[in-house]
């Protein structure tokens, strides 16, 4: 067995590389300790036998991990339902629709092919986070003291989950309101095809596939559509297609980016604040949550529609786990994750993210590019990370040099004055800091970003 690298577990995830931080045995104990954990938590009815979802992505070292895991869950002694090769939304949706005890997802997201990792959820797709869990099983698998249950547990397959998903999706919606768009969609080769694919067939609309064959080599490109190189191959189909809108997924299919017409990419703020204006039409007066990285239009648009802006931390286990103890019904985040809060649980519901937006790309009489026009109205640093050495001085140096703004400790630290606003927060991995800017104007943009960046070293 090789050696486990302890810092693969992470504040949402178990992450890090195949074959030199961990290899096959590590999904074998994460089995056994998931049972463990499940088994301690409150919810847990002694003498049950836990339902354990899993699923894996196409990366070329998942297939052998989501066996290991398999083999750890049944040495526990529960039933498993194994989902097969799909994304992460569909893993959590089966969690909620059938009801299991958890699941588990062998997945590295949008990291590069050498990758790999685990995402873990209990009932109704709840997030197991560092604070939740993730630590717990950290303790677990480096002590390594299991016990194997007496009875093995049980193995069942559970074909095409994606059917029950895209009908619930589209259960939501009324599909005679959506007009013969043309789409581009780049899946990177990863599993955002499936339900791309799938979700098409059943919309009068023209789709262009780009790379949706599962490799996990990513022979075109990484799956991580935050990177503006990865979204080129997207923005020059479009053009050449003369589309109507492009859609990128990520690795394991839990993060969308959206191109307009022209291809240029949507902001992921402009596209939460757009999707809260749709979400409030079916909840009015709902809270809507966004991160802390700066976005102003989103909190514009929430209460322009009557919602109520909440400020969330970043990260998806974080996210969620906010959403359900304030009873937020839906939240976006500024790489690309949109969540929506149903009776089935709360995480990502790509699909009806998508139909969302082609109900109200489909009703507006102007281009995508000239719709999202209108809400261009703040300029952004982009996100900046810098390696620092101490980074609680940093921030004390930052606090010191605002003093008169308006300062928020949610997540790092995020201060406020009437022309700009800045996040800063910490990596939870690394000596680095990742700072986040936004204006009323392109100069003082700049200016700002420059006098921060300058503090920071």
């Amino acid at each position: 067995m090789l050696p486990i690298n302890p810092k693969i577990f992470k504040a949402y995830d178990i992450r890090g590389i195949y074959g030199e931080d961990f290899d096959n045995e590590l999904a074998y104990l994460i089995g056994l300790a998931f049972i463990d954990l499940r088994k301690n938590d409150s919810d847990y009815i002694n003498g049950n036998i836990l339902k354990i979802a899993v699923g894996c992505d196409m990366r070329l070292s998942s297939p052998l991990l989501k066996d290991n895991l398999i083999r750890g869950l049944l040495a526990g002694g529960v039933e498993v339902i194994d989902l097969g090769m799909v994304s992460t939304p569909t893993l959590y949706f089966a969690v909620g629709k059938y009801n299991y005890d958890g699941g588990i997802m062998v997945s590295a997201s949008h990291n590069p092919k050498e990758w790999n990792g685990f995402k873990m959820v209990r009932t109704r797709g709840i997030p197991v986070s560092g604070e939740t869990g993730i630590n717990f099983i950290k303790e677990r698998v480096l002590e390594n003291k299991f016990i194997p249950a007496q009875q093995s547990g049980i193995l069942m397959k559970l074909d095409n989950v994606i059917d029950e998903e895209i009908a619930y999706a589209l259960s939501r919606i009324n599909l005679n309101d959506i007009k013969p768009l043309t789409i581009v969609a780049d899946a990177a080769n990863s599993m955002g095809a499936i339900y791309l694919k799938k979700l098409a067939d059943k919309l009068p609309v023209k789709l262009i596939p780009l790379n949706f064959t599962l490799d996990g080599s990513f022979p075109a490109h990484e799956a991580d559509p935050l990177k503006e190189e990865n979204l080129e191959q997207l923005k020059k189909a479009v053009i050449e297609n003369k589309a109507d809108l492009g859609i990128e997924t990520d690795g394991d299919g839990d993060r969308i980016f959206f191109v307009d017409n022209q291809g240029k990419t949507m902001n992921p703020a402009i596209i939460r604040g757009i999707l809260a204006k749709l979400f409030l039409q079916e909840k009015p007066k709902s809270k809507i949550g966004y991160d802390v990285r700066p976005g102003k239009i989103t909190s514009d648009i929430i209460t322009e529609n009557g919602g109520i802006p909440v400020v969330t931390r970043v990260g998806h286990s974080l996210i969620k786990e906010q959403m359900i103890k304030e009873n937020i019904y839906f939240a976006g985040e500024s790489s690309g994750h949109f969540y929506l809060n149903t009776e089935l649980g709360c995480f990502e519901y790509p699909n009806i993210t998508i139909l969302k937006l082609l109900l109200e790309f489909s009703q507006i009489k102007v281009s995508t590019s000239e719709y999202i026009a209108q809400y261009e109205k703040y300029f952004a640093s982009g996100e900046i990370n810098s390696d620092v050495k101490d980074k609680d001085a940093v921030f004390q140096r930052i606090e010191t040099a605002f003093p008169d703004g308006k300062i928020e400790k949610l997540d790092g630290i995020s201060i406020t004055y009437p022309n700009f606003w800045f996040n800063l927060r910490g990596s939870n991995t690394e000596e680095k800091v990742r700072l986040n800017l936004e204006s009323i104007s392109e100069e003082i943009t700049k200016e700002k970003t420059t006098e921060i960046l300058k503090l920071i070293f």
